[in-house]
This record gives structure tokens, C-alpha cells and sequence, in this order.
């Protein structure tokens, strides 16, 4: 750079343009434009104020605090300055000022400025939060350093002290930034500078970290996939440096008309390319933010209500998980070398709960846990489909995961997708995070389907072949097959698995391009499918989920009229599945029983390492069933899968079970147990709600009284189906949201209301129940019906609990 005066403006025009004009070159890259600009900036400013008689002893100092501040000058960005005085004459103050800022109007150069002594400028600071963040970011220029110095130092001392008290407005500034810019992340247009994942949330955590209540940006390892939080804002950064040079003014959202002239200069490729950088890096401190904000705020003294609130230590919550502190963390046993299933029994316990997951438990996972091996047991497939039944909680845990290579090691195929933006502007989201989404509405609606965790896993991969030069339908079928083998499902669920990703966009193509009144449409749409009831009832609630979770608009009524009549039509042409039936009993549960008396054992199953079988055999008699499902909730046992019978007077009830942490009881203890039950001796029903309300009164506020799970943001209703194969059996069908106790509340009510259970099966997938009792209706039979499925639904419907929001620092994370 000349090292010649340039105190006029029209000097600073030129410079500032021959800058640009080397960088439009290839001369200078961004961050060289960046240097050059502030170099350029602060010459200029040296210059004037020799001018005007800013010296080190002149009672004057320029401060520059944002851009310049930083030393991140980029081509179109205000020029924040503030001129310290000592209170001085104020014609001289005043024509200093004006000897200073109108050479910057002339030159076209965006000016914010203040004029203030250092009194001023900490009480502005004070109460001011935008101010106070801008500040702490001050850097001396030129003229009397010791002002400077007393002003950077009382700004960074006055933040230090007042941190934890302004704290709640620090973080409602944020969220309304957010609210405001939206985020960053899976957007077509993101604003780059104020959107959530952006510049500006790194300076926040440096913020933070200057008020000793973060490490800053080292939240996010440096070596972790995605890049760390410092990287990428300096990726975002130099994107924005190519967007306003390219726009020639100031402009924070990448548009798609400059997106493909910005990729070339920074040589990332097309916009497609440009728009995985960004989503990528905005989600890598987005995710630094929150982990940031949380470590802060758990620094911090609740306020009001929310400080008498009394979290235990450590809350149990899975084998090897509890909560601490807010966060979900390893129990002290755990080993993550040793127990493959144990990130997703970290995520599922995250969503479960909506409570996060400590990023140095995340960072131990990385390190030390190992891949699950194919095919997975039965247990790790239940912990995933148990994740992806929480409806939207999922979001958290799935990018904490993603952000620390964990979800990548789960699903290895889910790169190809990572951060791809869409190809048409119908879509809200980028592939990934469009997959989520469908997951997240498919959730809401897995009470509709026989197989709620085809629907889930179908949801979560049918966009996997996109971002390949091939049909992604057809792709993504290929790759359901690879996936299905390796979460090792059933030969017939992995063809199911894959015909659902083949035919995903089947129903709403045919339904809205054909004659949905010529037989020929239905017949075509029932060969398609193998005249396969079960694929067809999935496919047309994941043509629902998949539309919502691309963008307003694309579900509606029409659409949704259209596709219920072609799944009416085609249902017609398919022969009606046979209705449940009971279990046979082998020989050896059959002698069991004829021995009479009261029996049960614990066995361990290849299901995965905490799964057991419990077989239950006692003298049937009314409410045996309620007293059974009762003891093993109160045993701290979940109840995943079961099959009730009976013979020769006696019931036999088998569970496949896996204990919510721990070890499961003696079998021993469970005939104990049950004999008090059934003597009336052990009230189970008294002791599920003593229990319940224990857990009630500990959980954190917000979160409902099912396992301490959040207000629910969308759930599944319950639905209830009646078929009649015989005369003297009536055949209950229940789907429904998974609870504790669940099973013997149901049965409490079939039984109290005139019903026999006669046989059941009942599955727990994921966070569905789909039940089926085989029931005896005494009396009025219709009657009782009635009443059965009316109390069922009621007692099985999700509770809506209201959550304190008085928490600021809590709204912040949400």
C-alpha cells in the first residue's frame, strides 16, 4: 500500500475501489481483502486524525469497535466508531467530530458513530445490551491510548461483574435476532451476519467467554467432523466478504442469483456446492452456540420459580444414562468401549426427556464407542426406533449427533444427503434435514399403521439416493436393502423396507395426474405393490409426512381427498388380511400349567444384552393380567413385546422385557411379588400412581408426567379397532403411545368393564403400543364395547402438560 497521504475522501474512494478491484482479480482473497480494507480504513483514519490534532496527549482517542474492531473489514460493512473525549470544550469536540465523519459520508462509507467520554460510554453500555455486546469488541485506533484503555478496560470489567445478572437479557437478545433472521442452516437464502449458526452467534460465545462463563468456541473440538466453530465462521466470513464485494453494497443473505459467482470466487464450486458449505458451518456453531449457552446458563443462579426447583443429582433414566444438571451424561459404570448401543440409548434418552446431551459425554462417545456390528440386536434396533418416535424432539439429538460423526457411523450412507440443498424451490429444507422432518410428522401419525417402525425407518430414508446421477427412488431401494440387512430386520420388513423408498411418491403422482374413477388406475397401483395391504396403508401415510415436511403448501385438502380415494379404491382390490389369532403353546408351557400353583422365570434372550424373557404362570382368575403387567412395571421392567394364554385353569403370560437401567430382579422376587398382587396383599395399581406422582414431583418443570417425557408437541392419538371371528371372542385392536404401566392399565379396564381376556399379543415399537386382545364380553355385549374403547382411549390418550416459561435461558435452547 502507498504510503502517501489519502486524508480526503475521494482518496478513499479510490483506494477502497482498486482494493476491490484486486480482489475481483484474483489478486486477493478474501481474507487478504479483509486485511487490506482494514489496513487501508485505519491509515486513513491515522491520517485525519493527525489532521485534526487527535494526538496521544490530546484528551481525543478513535475506538472502533465491529468489523474494524475485530480486524474482519469487509467490502460493504459499517464502520463502527466511537470518538473519546475528556470532556472538553464542546466546539472542539464538535468540530473534531465533524472534522471526522463527514470525510466517511463523502466517501459513501456506512458509518455508525457515537461521540462520548468514558463515563458515557459505560453507561450506555450498561444499559444498553446490543451496545454492551458491540463493546467488549472495542480496539484502540489512534490518539490518547490511556482513554482508550480506560474505556476497553471498564467495558470489559463492567461485563464481567453484571454477566450473571443480564444474562436472561443477553439470551432474549439472541432469540430475537433469531426470531428475526431465522436460521441459518437448510435455508435457500440464509442471512449470514444475524441468523441463528451466524457471525454474530460466535461473537456471542466470545462474549460469553469473556465473562468467564464459557470456554468460547471451544465447545466444539477442533477435530471433530464439520470443522470447529472457528473455521467455520471463517468460512461464513469469507462468504460474506465475496456477497457484498459481488452485490457492491452491504447485503447479509446469499442470494441464488450471486450464490454460483460466489462459489467460483472462493472455488467451492456451484451454488449447490456453496449451500453445503454454508449449512454445514452454520450448523456447526449452531450447535457450539447451544452447548455454549447451556454451560453458561447452568453457570448461573435460577431465577424466581424456576430457583426452587430441586433436580435429583443424578436422575436415572437407561442402562448406562442418567440426567445431571440439565443434561444428559454417562452413568459413572458405563464403559462406551464396551457397549456399542449405548449412543442411542444416549439419544433416546435426550428426546425422551427434550433435555441435552452433555458435549463432553458426546466427545467420550466419539472417542471411544464403537460401531454397531450387523446385524444389529433387537434391542439397539428398538433404542433407534424409540429416538425416531418422538415426533420434533428428535431434532436435537439427531444434530448433536451429527455434529460430534456419531449419526454418520449409525447411518454411513446419511453423507451423501448431508446439508444437499434441494434442486427445486418447493423445498423448505435440505435433504437431510427434510428427512428428519418427515420422521418428525410421521411420528404424529404412527397409530394409523400396523407397522408404526417401518413407517419411521421408511420416513427417515426415502430420500437417501438424491444428490446421485441416477432415479433417487430407485437408488434410495438399493440402499433400503443394505440397511435393512445391516439393522438387521426380517428378510420380509427389509423388502417392505425397500419397497416403500421405490414406490414413495407412487400415491401422490398417480393420484394427482390419473383418472382416479377408471378401474384400471386402482389395478395399477395394486400390482405395483403386490396387493400388499400392509405397504399400502404405510405408503399413504408417508405420502402425508413426506408432503408436510416439504414446505407450506404442498399438503391440502385436495390432495389429501385424492389420495384417501385412491388408497379406498385400491384397498378394495386386496384381499383382507386374516384377523390375530392366539399364540400356540409349546409342551413345555403347557406342563407348566397343568402343574398348577404359581411360576415364573427370567431368562436372558439374543435380543440384545438387556432384553430378558418373563414367563408368568398362575391360576387364571379376573384382573390377573392388570396384577402381571403391574408387578413388572414396578420392577422397573419395560414391557417391549407379550403373548397371553392359557391352559388347564391356568394363565400363562409371556414378556419380553428390558429394565428401564440396571439389572432386572430374581424371578424369584417377581413370584413374590405377584403372589402378594394377586392376594390383594400389593396393590399395583395404588403403587403405579404413588409412583408416578414421585416422578412428577422431581422432574424438571415442563416436562409431563409419562417418564418425565415434555409437553408433547405432536403425538400419535390412540386408535382403537373392534373385529368379530367369532361369535363368543371379540378382538380388540390397540394403537397407542407407549407409557408406563400401560399394558396393566388397559387391562384394569378391560376387566373392570365386563371384559375376559381371553388371549393377547401385544408389541411395543418404538414409542407405539400395537395391542391386541382376544376379550369375552359378558351381558350387553355392545354396551361394554362402548365403554372399553371409550375409558381405553381416555386413559391412553397423551396428557397436555402446560411448560413454565419463565426461564429465559431455558427458552433459549428451546
Amino acid at each position: 500500500m502507498s504510503t502517501s497521504p489519502i486524508g480526503s475522501a475521494k482518496d478513499l474512494t479510490i483506494a477502497r475501489r482498486n482494493l476491490l478491484e484486486r480482489n475481483a482479480s484474483g489478486k486477493l482473497d478474501a481474507p487478504g481483502l479483509r486485511r487490506a480494507l482494514g489496513d487501508l480504513f485505519e491509515f486513513w483514519l491515522a491520517t485525519k486524525a493527525t489532521e485534526l490534532g487527535i494526538t496521544e496527549r490530546s484528551g481525543f482517542a478513535i475506538v472502533a469497535v465491529g468489523g474494524l474492531g475485530r480486524r474482519e473489514v469487509v467490502p460493504y460493512s459499517d464502520l463502527d466508531l466511537i470518538l473519546l473525549h475528556d470532556e472538553m470544550n464542546p466546539d472542539r469536540v464538535s468540530d473534531v467530530a465533524d472534522g471526522l465523519w463527514y470525510p466517511l459520508w463523502d466517501a459513501n462509507i456506512a458509518l455508525d458513530h457515537s461521540v462520548r467520554t468514558v463515563p458515557q460510554a459505560l453507561a450506555v453500555a450498561r444499559d444498553d445490551v446490543s451496545a454492551a455486546l458491540g463493546m467488549t469488541e472495542a480496539r484502540h485506533i489512534v490518539g490518547d491510548e490511556d482513554l482508550s484503555s480506560l474505556l476497553i478496560g471498564g467495558i470489559r470489567q463492567q461485563w464481567r461483574t453484571d454477566i450473571r445478572r443480564r444474562l436472561p437479557d443477553v439470551l432474549t437478545h439472541a432469540q430475537a435476532r433469531w426470531q428475526r433472521a431465522g436460521d441459518i442452516a437448510h435455508r435457500t437464502e440464509p442471512d449470514l451476519k444475524n441468523g441463528r449458526g451466524g457471525l454474530r452467534d460466535v461473537q456471542l460465545l466470545s462474549a460469553l467467554a469473556l465473562g468467564q462463563l464459557t470456554d468460547g468456541m471451544g465447545s466444539l473440538r477442533a477435530d471433530s467432523p464439520g470443522a470447529a466453530p472457528q473455521l467455520a465462521y471463517a468460512r461464513l466470513l469469507d462468504i460474506r466478504t465475496e456477497l457484498h464485494r459481488i452485490a457492491g453494497r452491504a447485503r447479509e443473505q446469499v442470494r441464488a442469483q450471486d450464490a454460483d459467482e460466489i462459489g467460483a470466487a472462493l472455488r467451492v464450486g456451484d451454488r449447490f456446492d456453496l449451500s453445503r458449505v454454508i449449512s454445514d458451518a452454520s450448523r456447526t456453531i449452531s450447535y457450539a452456540v447451544e452447548v455454549g449457552i447451556r454451560t453458561a446458563s447452568n453457570s448461573v443462579p435460577r431465577r424466581s420459580l424456576a430457583a426452587l426447583r430441586r433436580t435429583p443429582v443424578r436422575r436415572p433414566l437407561d442402562e448406562g444414562v442418567v440426567e445431571h444438571q440439565g443434561e444428559i451424561v454417562l452413568a459413572r459404570n458405563a464403559i462406551p468401549s464396551r457397549d456399542a448401543g449405548l449412543v442411542l440409548r444416549v439419544a433416546s434418552a435426550s428426546a425422551r426427556t427434550g433435555l441435552p446431551i452433555g458435549a463432553s459425554t458426546l466427545n467420550r462417545l466419539a472417542d471411544f464407542a464403537p460401531e454397531l456390528r450387523a446385524p444389529w440386536s433387537t434391542e439397539a434396533r428398538d433404542d433407534l426406533i424409540g429416538l425416531l418416535s418422538t415426533g420434533h424432539r428428535i431434532l436435537g439429538p439427531i444434530e448433536a449427533l451429527d455434529r460430534t460423526g456419531l449419526w454418520g457411523r449409525l447411518l454411513p450412507e446419511w453423507g451423501a444427503v448431508r446439508d444437499l440443498p434441494p434442486r427445486d424451490a418447493i423445498h423448505t429444507w435440505t435433504v437431510d434435514r427434510h428427512l428428519v422432518e418427515t420422521v418428525a410428522y410421521a411420528a404424529t401419525m404412527t397409530t394409523r399403521v400396523a407397522r408404526p417402525d417401518l413407517l419411521l425407518l421408511g420416513a427417515l430414508i426415502h430420500d437417501l439416493g438424491k444428490g446421485r446421477d441416477a432415479d433417487h427412488s430407485v437408488v434410495g431401494a438399493e440402499l433400503a436393502v443394505a440397511i435393512g440387512q445391516r439393522m438387521g430386520l426380517w428378510p420380509q420388513d427389509t423388502e417392505t423396507l425397500a419397497a416403500m423408498v421405490r414406490h414413495h411418491l407412487l400415491l401422490p403422482q398417480i393420484a394427482t395426474r390419473r383418472d382416479l374413477g377408471d378401474p384400471a388406475t386402482a389395478a395399477e397401483v395394486a400390482y405395483k405393490l403386490g396387493h400388499d395391504r400392509q405397504l399400502l396403508e404405510l405408503l399413504a401415510v408417508l405420502a402425508e409426512a413426506d408432503s408436510k415436511a416439504t414446505g407450506p403448501g404442498v399438503w391440502g385438502d385436495w390432495k389429501a381427498s385424492l389420495i384417501a380415494e385412491l388408497v379406498r379404491r385400491t384397498s378394495a382390490l386386496i384381499e383382507g388380511d386374516e384377523p390375530p389369532a392366539p399364540e400356540p403353546l409349546s409342551d413345555e408351557l403347557k406342563a407348566l400349567a397343568e402343574a398348577g400353583g404359581f411360576a415364573v422365570t427370567l431368562t436372558h434372550t439374543p435380543d440384545g444384552p438387556h432384553t430378558h424373557l418373563v414367563t408368568m404362570v398362575a391360576p387364571d382368575r379376573p384382573g390377573l393380567l392388570a396384577k402381571m403387567a403391574g408387578v413388572l412395571a414396578l420392577a422397573g421392567l419395560r414391557v417391549q413385546a407379550a403373548t397371553v394364554n392359557g391352559h388347564a385353569g391356568s394363565a400363562v403370560n409371556t414378556f419380553r422385557v428390558v429394565p428401564r437401567f440396571g439389572e432386572p430382579p430374581q424371578d424369584v422376587l417377581l413370584r413374590q411379588q405377584l403372589i402378594a398382587a394377586v392376594d390383594g396383599k400389593l396393590d399395583v395399581g395404588t403403587k403405579l400412581a404413588e409412583r408416578a406422582a414421585a416422578e412428577e414431583t422431581s422432574r424438571p418443570v415442563g416436562l409431563s408426567k409419562e417418564e418425565g417425557l415434555p409437553a408433547l408437541f405432536g403425538v400419535a392419538p390412540p386408535r382403537t379397532t373392534w373385529t368379530h371371528p367369532r361369535a363368543d371372542v371379540s378382538v380388540l385392536e390397540l394403537r397407542a403411545p407407549d407409557a408406563v404401566g400401560l399394558l396393566s392399565k388397559v387391562t384394569g379396564i378391560i376387566e373392570r368393564r365386563g371384559g375376559e381376556v381371553v388371549w393377547a399379543t401385544a408389541t411395543t415399537l418404538g414409542g407405539t403400543v400395537v395391542d391386541n386382545f382376544g376379550l369375552r364380553l359378558t351381558g350387553d355385549a355392545e354396551r361394554a364395547r362402548q365403554r372399553i374403547e371409550a375409558e381405553v382411549v381416555a386413559a391412553t390418550s397423551p396428557p397436555r402438560v402446560n411448560t413454565d416459561t419463565d426461564d429465559v435461558a431455558d427458552q433459549a435452547l428451546t
